[in-house]
């Protein structure tokens, strides 16, 4: 007998079959609905493939236990991506399987003679992305007629990728008495208005309990040095030494440099974006799933849908643009009662930006620095001895060549090859710089946008101690405090907070240091004591006297500039006369020297010595 109640029988079976002894909140939520529409919004990772695939089911079934030979679809179930569109068939497949329901895919990036056919061959439920169903249709390859459902999964993001004409095309081919049902991880005015024209008075469910899903996941930012932002990725990936990862870009040009840094650095990894075709992605993804790859680097296009079975670890080397990314990319970890861990990458002029992000998300994360190289080695350690492999007895057929190792080269240094052999099978870590840890700003109380900010005034009278330097560029080389303090802060491992006053002369700037921070500085620019571009830096004592500096104060009996005469505002108007121009053998000479030509009112006109007229020319044809 089966303990779900108000389920198909067969499915319930299925559900048993596949471990489940309790349904999610959405699950449950949807077996109230009978034959209505519905509008359901629930995070990922709350089971809503398997929650949809329940609420179609009487709709298809209609009483049947079991369905009738395959014709024209039953139900249409859209999502947003390749990825997603599979594992919907997928987990369709399993959960119909006892009803002898035929599920079909129609993808962008498969053979779309192979779908027609098995369209022609007849489908129950047929699971596709817009673009791919929408070339079906037109081609009327897919039957919509005996339509009894359609759901679209992820209805948000597929509005965000520009699908919406899409939809509305496939849901205007639909018969008009069908069933529709939405889910949604948010539910914007886009989806609402969507909703409004295609469902009638659907029920609106938000899931109960939906913010449960990020309880396991441990939220860790981590600061970092611009310059340590992959040395820091690979400290990550090296202290948790997860059977899966996914570290996410933003570009794909990002994800290609990353692929081709971590297969240098002996990671076994494989490359996910929009870029690849079909196979190229599936083949990734099952490299993953088969123990083949461990790390799976991705833009966002692999945040929706992608389920892999032991994701432990969820690595963002680019922050997310938004909160709902942040959540979508995040929840591939944390799923069915697994823990995981969501680590931020966070360099000095993104701290901020972080925090704003994680309060937008409503997640609280634990601020640390990424783990240092003795703490990898360290944890490499405690693996060696927790190893199971030491709790198995010796075998009859091992002892003998044991002892004869034992005899040869003794326990000490059996034991040292060991411990080397497995060293050299991992990458080995990087040595980061030091970077003070990060301290929140106070959490924003109600009606108050964003937390206020913490960091140091713009005027710098009141920095404290500190200690100045001496860097060999100035003005004359177009030395700018915009590209100075960036380049500080990533040469000297500090942060704009340890930067006091800036005073650029023509040949060299003077740089106040916290006093705290001064040794850290010099200790991390080096030895040679350069900067980027070959840029000298000296550390003075005191203060710097910049009457030595080359600085020239400006000499009261300087010219104006371009000639005029200084402001007066008590001084009477002048009328301006024109005059005949002075004789050549009249002219003062310096004025000679100074200027070759003689100046009139209006267009300058050049004498004999001066560069020939400008003569007009033809303008010629573009």
């Amino acid at each position: 007998m089966s303990n779900f109640e108000r389920i198909v029988p067969a499915l319930a079976k299925a559900l048993e079959k596949r471990g489940y002894s309790e349904l999610t909140p959405v699950q449950k939520a949807v077996l109230e609905l009978g034959q209505a529409d519905a509008l359901v919004s629930a995070q990922t990772g709350s089971g809503k493939t398997v929650a949809f695939g329940l609420a179609m089911a009487p709709t298809l079934l209609s009483g049947a236990e079991r369905f009738d030979a395959a014709s024209a679809p039953l139900a249409l179930a859209v999502a947003p991506t390749r990825e997603l569109a599979l594992q919907v068939t997928r987990e369709l497949e399993w959960l119909y399987e006892l009803t002898g329901a035929t599920v079909a895919s129609c993808v962008g990036g498969m053979d779309m003679r192979t779908e027609r056919r098995a369209l022609e061959r007849g489908a129950h439920i047929v699971v596709g992305t817009p673009g791919r169903l929408r070339d079906h249709i037109t081609r009327n390859s897919l039957d919509m007629s005996a339509l009894r459902a359609v759901v679209l999964d992820e209805a948000d993001e597929m509005l965000d990728l520009g699908f919406r004409e899409d939809l509305e095309f496939i849901l205007d081919a639909a018969p008009a008495d069908r069933r529709t049902l939405m889910f949604s991880a948010t539910v914007p005015r886009s989806i609402a208005t969507l909703a409004q024209g295609y469902q009638r008075d659907a029920v609106r469910i938000s899931a109960a309990g939906e913010e449960k899903q990020h309880l396991d996941i441990e939220y860790r930012a981590l600061s970092v040095a611009q310059a340590d932002r992959e040395n820091a990725i690979i400290n990550v990936l090296r202290y948790y030494e997860a059977k899966n990862a996914l570290v996410f870009c933003n570009t794909r040009a990002a994800v290609n440099h990353l692929t081709a840094r971590f297969n240098n650095r002996n990671f076994s990894v494989v490359a996910l974006s929009g870029e690849l075709s079909q196979n190229e992605r599936s083949h990734a993804l099952q490299a993953m799933r088969d123990g083949r790859a461990k790390v799976c680097i991705a833009t966002d296009v692999a945040a929706r849908g992608i389920d892999l079975p032991n994701l432990d670890l969820v690595v963002h080397a680019d922050l997310p643009t938004n909160p709902e990314t942040l959540l979508h990319r995040s929840g591939r970890t944390g799923r069915a009662g697994r823990k995981g861990v969501s680590a931020l990458i966070v360099p000095g002029s993104a701290r901020r930006r972080a925090e704003r992000l994680l309060q937008s998300a409503g997640l609280k994360a634990t601020w640390a620095s990424p783990p240092s190289a003795d703490e990898v080695i360290k944890r490499d350690d405690e693996r060696i001895l927790a190893d199971a492999a030491f709790d198995e007895p010796v075998k009859d057929d091992e002892r003998a060549f044991i002892e004869a190792l034992l005899a040869k080269h003794g326990a000490e240094q059996v034991a040292a090859a060991f411990v080397r052999q497995c060293r050299a099978s991992r990458s080995a870590p990087e040595d980061l710089m030091d970077v003070a840890p990060f301290t929140p700003s106070r959490e924003r109380p109600a009606g108050e946008k964003f937390a206020p900010r913490d960091e140091a005034p713009s005027r710098r009278d009141d920095f404290g101690a500190s200690v100045w330097f001496s860097l060999s560029v100035g003005r004359r080389q177009n030395a700018e405090p915009r590209w100075l303090i960036p380049m500080l802060c990533r040469a000297g491992s500090i942060s704009k907070r340890e930067i006091g006053a800036i005073k650029m002369q023509p040949e060299e700037t003077f740089v106040q240091i916290s006093a705290d921070w001064a040794e850290r500085f010099s200790a991390a620019i080096g030895p040679d004591r350069k900067l980027q571009g070959n840029i000298v830096v000296k550390r003075l004592d005191g203060t710097p006297d910049l009457s030595r500096a080359g600085y020239q104060p400006p000499s009261p009996d300087k010219k104006p500039h371009r000639g005029k005469a200084p402001f007066d505002p008590n001084a009477p108007k002048r009328k301006f006369e024109k005059r005949a121009p002075a004789a050549a053998d009249q002219r003062p000479a310096a004025a000679h020297e100074a200027k070759p030509w003689a100046k009139k009112p209006g267009k300058p006109k050049f004498d004999n010595a001066g560069p020939p007229e400008h003569k007009k020319t033809k303008k010629r044809p573009s």
